[in-house]
């Protein structure tokens, strides 16, 4: 009984400080992403938001494409050095350079340079949460008990989907606390969570210093049996570089196109497609992945009961089958002619003048407005005057910046919650799938690397795919959707017919 409770006190340890130091990595990584829209306008050059937008995704996206080279270098640490000592090293170069991005001055100051060092900086950040994470999950997986090994690294599982919830926390409370000129000035309060972050580091170092390596590690290094050479032994041997290839193209990149649907693509989708103001898309964001979040250590404990396998794939399959409806009824209900059309305040319209570059002159006429039903938006139109001729072109008339009635708002809250819980289904079991698939001798670089082409190359470029495809084939305002589904389609036809359920806990410790 007394070592039962010994046990359990020390697992809780591990994973308290796995996974806080996790979590805050996560936080650094995804910032960057929660602000796109502002930092395009800061680090970019005026005339073209779409191609900003589309500049600043892409830098987003170079974090996720460097990863597996960061699983590669750091997993080889890992697996020679120690999981400790690595995932240490990683958090300081994530922390330093998130800091470092919020002191790089705008374009308007230095010029290229701006977007050249947040593209550097950026690189930096992918490469350290490329060993982040599987020394991590290896690191708690190697101390959780026969049997409960789904359960324990299930938490580990919560921290990327916690450092989006603290990302977007800490930006609404920022944002709340100043006028939006304040907030999106060069110097402004946009800049405020990056520079947090390096207080966050400083706990989680702290916390980390203080832990004991993986006792199978440990046991490992004693009799001289740790990898020499992790990646010949990870890439080179057949049976070994297939079940690399089985984890990426049967799990891990299903796994990735679900992830990152259901919880950036999504927000995105909300601000830029729907036109939610900025408040309102992240408090959906920030309900859902708190009443989801649990799921994740539910599908972990029942993976221990019946498998891996069919929990993830089962994800996937849903996720095909309900993307396309659940986007589109974000659409078709975000539609104001429809909504209850009682005015409670109807602000007076501003009317504000300015030049174009061919001497025609732009007149754009705004209004608030807001609804009984609680719900409101701004209408906008912008007419284009002919100086010459006196001719004007009158423009679209946009409904922007719309805030949901209430009735609207819970079940748009409701739906992002579906889309969250695909993840828990994909993401819950997969840290205990890919470490059981591998010996402990080379286990950190063979699991990092399909978990970081899945994750940062399959997935992190499901927003930027997602903007470009809509840029080029804008009938279908749900194209973007087409990649994760083909994606996850192919993982789930791959994963179904070639992927064990699991593997005995003991074979390969």
């Amino acid at each position: 009984m007394k070592k039962t409770t010994n046990e359990t006190r020390v697992i809780t340890k591990v994973i308290a400080a796995s996974s806080l130091g996790t979590m805050i990595e996560w936080y650094d990584f995804y910032i960057f992403g929660m602000l796109a829209k502002t930092i395009s306008t800061e680090f970019f050059p005026e005339g073209n938001a779409t191609a900003a937008l589309l500049s600043t995704l892409a830098i987003f996206a170079a974090g996720f494409i460097v990863r597996p080279f960061g699983a590669l270098v750091f997993g080889r640490l890992g697996d020679i050095l120690g999981r400790k000592s690595t995932f240490l090293l990683t958090l300081v170069l994530m922390g330093g350079s998130t800091f470092l991005i919020g002191l790089v001055p705008g374009y308007k100051t230095i010029g290229i340079a701006a977007p050249l060092l947040v593209l550097l900086l950026r690189l930096i950040q992918g490469l350290a949460l490329g060993g982040e994470y599987g020394g991590a999950a290896t690191y708690v997986a190697e101390h959780a008990p026969l049997g409960r090994r789904g359960f324990f690294t299930s938490w580990i599982q919560t921290t990327a989907t916690l450092g989006l919830f603290l990302a977007l926390g800490v930006i609404m409370l920022v944002k709340y606390s100043m006028d939006d000129a304040a907030f999106n000035a060069e110097w402004g309060g946009w800049r405020y969570p990056f520079w947090f972050s390096i207080l966050l580091v400083g706990v989680s170092i702290y916390i980390r210093m203080k832990m004991q390596e993986s006792p199978l590690f440990s046991k490992l290094k004693s009799e001289g049996k740790t990898a020499t050479n992790p990646l010949k032994e990870s890439f080179s041997h057949k049976a070994n570089f297939k079940m690399v290839l089985l984890a990426l193209f049967g799990a891990v990149m299903g796994q990735g196109v679900i992830w990152y649907t259901g919880q950036f693509y999504a927000q995105s989708f909300l601000e830029t497609k729907v036109l939610l103001n900025f408040e309102q898309s992240r408090t959906i964001m920030l309900w859902a992945i708190l009443f989801a979040t649990p799921f994740f250590i539910f599908w972990g404990w029942l993976s221990d009961k019946i498998g891996r396998k069919w929990i993830m794939l089962a994800g996937m399959v849903i996720a095909i089958l309900t993307y396309r409806p659940i986007f589109g009824y974000f659409l078709k209900n975000a539609d104001v002619t429809k909504w209850e059309q009682t005015i409670a305040h109807e602000a007076p319209e501003t009317v504000v003048k300015s030049a174009q570059a061919n001497g025609d002159e732009t007149i754009t006429y705004r209004q608030e407005i807001k609804l009984a039903s609680g719900g409101g938006y701004v209408k906008e139109r912008t007419d284009v005057v002919n100086v010459a001729t006196g001719a004007v072109a009158t423009g679209q008339t946009m409904y922007k910046e719309k805030v949901l009635p209430d009735n609207l708002y819970w079940k748009y809250v409701g739906l992002v919650f579906l889309l969250i819980f695909y993840v828990t289904m994909v993401y819950g079991p997969i840290a205990a799938f890919l470490v059981e698939l591998f010996p402990v001798r080379i286990r950190y670089t063979s699991m990092s690397l399909p978990y970081h082409i899945g994750n940062g190359v399959f997935g992190g470029l499901v927003p930027f795919i997602g903007v470009l495809l809509q840029t080029n084939f804008t009938a279908d305002p749900l194209v973007g959707l087409w990649y994760p589904i083909g994606v996850a389609a192919l993982c789930f036809i791959i994963g179904a017919f070639y992927l064990n359920n699991g593997i005995d806990e003991n074979v390969n410790d």
